[in-house]
């Protein structure tokens, strides 16, 4: 196997063999983008993840477009408040889908039914439209949305849920989206072909609303080995990159074609502790026996379990400053942030003391299962979690599996310790209130990514007061102490907060858009 070093030098070699076709191939309106987000399907409606959201931007667009927490319109014109349970939003007039029919606004009601309820879902988007009663058309071009209770959030909830055609998606299944038939978008770019667990191939729309696509073809490429994302980058095989590696940041801020674009992120690492009654096998007693109770239900061992983390050596030498130290969801940056609530100490001999106090002055077993090609470092940091809580007598074993094996299995509940890297999306707190610290209610629309089923009745209520208070102050402090209630409980054990960092040939420009999207939209050309 070749090593890290010795790939880069490699690639070095070859970029002033294939450099210039690079760079005239980007010349020529072709850009090819290596990902690292692995996509599941095309239908924009089917998972909440991030790879199938970047995937959707180039060709489905949004009722309402939300740049870093500015809402702005998309397929709407502004949109007004009737009343505290009426939105009316005017739609626009020039928009026609990719094969030539209308855009109206049947195709948003549509759309807005479809999305809760779409068959093989893994992570549902039913918790944007949760408190949405009812939807009316009283012209093609006008879109009237009820809601069950005051909602002042709506617009921002319904900036990430994707359009799609009646006329092509109605009945259509996962499949009929990758092949194209059902992938008629009205956004900038229009679908070519996917190779499915590869690469996806768009080209410019001529008939796109907005401002003139970017580029003329985009190659939307799957590599989820971070060393292979900045070896087709320096070789010229890929224009752009996005989750750079936090080993190869410093080489390439070295060199001469490539530039760095690191921007504050939004995305944390969560350890989501099972809440589950009763014995589970992925713990057991020091003699290797499966417990008959479930001690993370006790929050002096869930205590113990983030005490006995060391975040700040794993943002230093982890990931090599690339990350944040959290002791929340949000970001300091991001809307419910609660200054208020610390970064837990590094601690261990009190994680030993809770876990006495709780009756394991022993310890006990666990097995901690983590994706092995997911985020940048994710399976490192876990492996190192796991001997942090070794050393206080929670012998843990680490069990490493595919993202696509991963995420069908965690949403059956086996996990004790499920792992999350929330992208808080919205870059506010309720979206996280909803998805993922919420109590489970799939009729609600709550709790999709709770997968630990953490339940507080403190949260839920600060959640449906929050989704109904229109000052922004007031709903502001309604997140914070539901922020506050989860650190109390250990509801959830926030890691770091990653930072994004993108990493492009020489002469072009990455503005980010929201979130971690990474997409065609986001790069330009430099001025000259």
């Amino acid at each position: 196997m070749i090593a890290r070093r010795h790939l880069l030098q490699l690639s070095a070699a070859m970029v002033a063999a294939r450099g210039a076709q690079a760079q005239e191939v980007a010349a020529d309106g072709r850009l090819v983008i290596g990902f690292s987000d692995r996509l599941s399907s095309l239908d924009p409606q089917l998972n909440n993840v991030a790879g199938d959201r970047s995937a959707s931007l180039h060709i489905f667009d949004l009722l309402v477009e939300n740049r870093w927490n500015r809402l702005q319109p998309g397929l709407c014109l502004p949109w007004k408040l009737r009343d505290e349970l009426t939105w009316e939003f005017p739609l626009r007039r020039d928009v026609t889908w990719h094969d030539g029919t209308p855009f109206t606004a049947d195709d948003v009601i549509f759309s807005y039914e479809r999305a809760p309820n779409v068959p093989g879902s893994l992570a549902s988007f039913a918790g944007y439209l949760r408190t949405v009663a009812g939807l009316e058309a009283p012209d093609p071009h006008t879109l009237v949305v009820r809601t069950k209770t005051p909602n002042p959030l709506l617009p921002l909830n319904l900036a990430s849920v994707h359009i799609v055609s009646r006329r092509a998606a109605e009945g259509a299944r996962s499949e009929d989206f990758n092949s194209g038939r059902a992938a008629i978008g009205t956004g900038p770019y229009r679908f070519v072909a996917y190779t499915q667990g590869s690469e996806v191939n768009y080209r410019a729309s001529e008939t796109y609303w907005g401002d003139k696509p970017g580029w003329a073809q985009i190659s939307y490429r799957y590599m989820s080995n971070p060393a292979a994302r900045t070896a087709a980058l320096l070789a010229g095989d890929a224009h752009v990159i996005d989750k750079v590696s936090v080993s190869d940041i410093e080489e390439l801020r070295k060199r001469p074609e490539i530039a760095i674009f690191p921007h504050p992120g939004l995305r944390v690492l969560l350890l989501l502790p099972s809440f589950h009654e009763g014995p589970n096998p992925n713990l057991r007693d020091k003699a290797g026996q499966v417990l008959a109770a479930n001690p993370l239900r006790d929050v002096r061992v869930r205590r113990a379990l983030s005490l006995a983390i060391d975040r700040a050596a794993l943002v230093d030498r982890m990931m090599l400053g690339t990350a944040v130290a959290a002791g929340q969801v949000m970001p300091s940056h991001g809307i419910g942030y609660d200054p208020s609530i610390p970064v837990p100490d590094f601690d261990a001999a009190a994680a030993r003391r809770l876990l006495a106090e709780a009756g394991f002055p022993e310890g006990f077993q666990l097995t901690l299962q983590t994706p092995s090609d997911a985020y940048p470092r994710q399976r490192e940091t876990i492996q190192a979690i796991g001997q942090y809580w070794t050393r206080i007598g929670v012998r843990t074993e680490i069990e490493s599996m595919p993202a696509s094996v991963y995420a069908n299995r965690v949403v059956k509940g086996e996990f004790a310790m499920p792992i999350s890297t929330w992208g808080n999306g919205t870059g506010e707190a309720t979206y996280a209130l909803t998805n993922v610290l919420g109590s489970y209610d799939r009729s609600a629309g709550r709790g999709a990514i709770n997968h630990g089923r953490y339940k507080s009745d403190v949260v839920d209520a600060a959640l449906e007061e929050a989704m109904r208070t229109f000052d922004d102050d007031a709903r502001v402090e309604v997140m914070r102490r539901a922020a506050r209630a989860v650190a109390d409980d250990v509801g959830v054990i926030p890691v770091y907060h990653y930072q994004n960092v993108w990493a492009a040939r020489r002469g072009l420009v990455i503005t980010p858009m929201t979130s971690d999207r990474t997409a065609a939209q986001m790069v330009t050309r430099a001025a000259s």
